[in-house]
């Protein structure tokens, strides 16, 4: 299992001193982001072969209330994936120290070549840590994104 203990901080909370929604998503990327530098792909490595993570579709799903300087245990699964990898759901889960689901994020992406600006199959190795990654109870098998030649 991939996890890694993370706070609330005070920009992470809204009005009424709760976690904000877009502080769940970019504590998700950045778990994600760490996973991949775990895994040989910081971020200079995605720059250097100019491609990168692109999702095209998060939601989130609350459970509990975080409020300020709370820790988190925040975890990454795989949820889908293509064949050839060019397609993936992820998921991360905010589990409270009291050991309650807080929220979950559940985000659908692909891995874009930046230059031609379309999705592509990622790296072997990258495509094997993705591999690694504990499967959700929904796990499925994506489509890929790769359109035939000439299509």
């Amino acid at each position: 299992m991939f996890e890694k203990m993370l706070y609330v901080r005070w920009g992470d909370t809204d009005a009424n001193g709760h976690m904000r929604n877009t502080a769940y998503l970019d504590k998700s990327a950045d778990v994600r982001m760490m996973f991949f530098a775990e895994n040989g792909f910081p971020m200079d490595a995605f720059a250097q072969r100019r491609i990168g993570p692109v999702i095209m579709k998060d939601e989130v799903d609350y459970y509990r209330e975080v409020h300020i300087l709370a820790p988190l245990r925040v975890t990454f699964l795989l949820g889908g994936l293509a064949e050839d990898g060019s397609r993936f759901i992820i998921r991360n889960e905010f589990w409270r120290v009291e050991g309650d689901l807080a929220a979950r994020v559940t985000s659908i992406g692909g891995w874009l070549d930046l230059a031609a600006r379309k999705l592509v199959v990622p790296p072997e190795s990258l495509l094997t840590a993705m591999r690694t990654l504990p499967h959700t109870d929904d796990y499925r098998d994506l489509p890929s994104s790769i359109k035939p030649r000439g299509s």
